[in-house]
């Protein structure tokens, strides 16, 4: 028995970015299904945060970028995060001056719906107790744990549909690279999609449904991540087996 396959929710197609006359984008195109995990693997300098700053407004680019049907083309970065996509970029982006609480209010300043945000609040804090005991405290005062988490938290509280990770396990150590793994199926089985950018292919292939493989500004691997684990050419780049 088939099952119906799950709505395309954003699509990039031929994606190119320049920097200063050179491509670091050679046509990329793939898509994000609706409720999934999907991670782009690759190293340093393959393209990967190139991708997510073209899809949240903050680079120029050629192609085309659907997200839920409506072309992104000339829609402001500010925009973008109001359609739903949240974007936790890499090295987390919050305000060190402000306390945690200030740092998730931040997120919520194009919301006008009161009782929804109280109850993103504890969302979040139920997801992140740590944060919970800190909420009074400057954001620069925490752990690199705690920074991620918030920054993750802040991205929540904007209420996307479409999460953008960009190396979430970055400088952590293994213990709290786990936790925050399993925060991001817990985020998305609260129905949230997600588009993983990770350097710990390992374990960006066990949670992923759909995995793509960027070489030098292009993908040239693509599959469900077991199948990618299970692909020599992977285990051999990425995996260091």
């Amino acid at each position: 028995m088939s099952h119906p396959s799950p709505a395309i929710q954003l699509e990039v197609r031929d994606l190119e970015v320049h920097y200063d006359g050179i491509r670091a984008l050679h046509g990329v195109s793939f898509s994000v299904p609706k409720g999934e995990i999907v991670t782009l693997i690759g190293a340093n300098g393959a393209g990967k945060t190139s991708i997510l700053r073209a899809i949240s407004g903050l680079t120029p680019y050629t192609g085309a970028i659907a997200f839920e049907g409506q072309d992104l083309r000339r829609v402001p970065a500010h925009q973008i995060v109001g359609r739903g996509i949240a974007h936790v970029p890499e090295g987390r982006g919050i305000f060190g001056n402000l306390t945690v609480q200030e740092n998730l209010q931040l997120a919520t300043w194009q919301r006008s719906d009161k009782g929804e945000i109280a109850a993103d609040y504890d969302r979040v804090f139920a997801l992140f107790p740590r944060l919970q005991e800190r909420r009074d405290q400057a954001s620069g005062t925490l752990s690199g744990g705690e920074q991620q988490m918030l920054a993750v938290g802040r991205a929540l509280m904007s209420r996307g549909r479409l999460l953008l990770l960009d190396e979430p396990s970055m400088g952590l150590a293994p213990r709290l690279v786990r936790e925050i793994f399993r925060i991001i199926e817990d985020i998305n089985k609260t129905g949230v999609t997600v588009l993983l950018v990770e350097q710990n292919a390992n374990m960006a292939l066990h949670i992923a449904a759909r995995a793509y493989v960027l070489e030098t500004g292009a993908i040239t691997l693509a599959g469900t991540g077991r199948e990618l684990l299970g692909d020599p050419r992977v285990k051999e780049a990425y995996l260091g087996a």
